[in-house]
């Protein structure tokens, strides 16, 4: 936290959460074309979420796995990225058996993290200009 009250953001984290949501809004726009189930809509923002919650969990295990040891550091981040994935599969589990929400939409959600890794350079202007990160 900074001095004046602010917390600083880690501004290529940001910029990778703006991007799994606007890619969340894409297709939320693209799923209302062309069917209004709202099981469909409830999967893709959970899966958004979990892209979101995904990407702050792995930098925070990076960012902490760099005041390590190689050896430390490595079974760090393997043991969190098992958790990250338990997680995904678990909740996927859920959503198929529930039938609360679509869990392949859900899945497309969560995939908005990998899209939203090649957009960086638009959503670094974006928040760059907008957000002042």
């Amino acid at each position: 936290m900074e001095g004046n009250g602010k917390i600083k953001i880690d501004a290529t984290l940001f910029d990778l959460c703006l991007g799994i949501f606007l890619y969340g809004i894409v297709c939320q726009i693209i799923i209302l074309f062309f069917s209004k189930r709202p099981e469909y809509s409830i999967g893709l923002w959970i899966g958004v979420i979990l892209g979101i919650a995904g990407s702050v969990h792995m930098w925070w295990t990076i960012d902490r796995s760099l005041d390590m040891i190689s050896k430390d550091a490595s079974k760090t981040a393997g043991a969190h990225y098992l958790i990250r994935y338990f997680i995904l599969v678990l909740v996927m589990a859920l959503l198929a058996v529930s039938g609360f929400a679509n869990p392949l939409f859900a899945f497309l959600g969560y995939m908005g993290m990998k899209a939203s890794a090649y957009m960086q350079p638009f959503t670094r202007k974006i928040s760059s200009r907008v957000f002042k990160i």
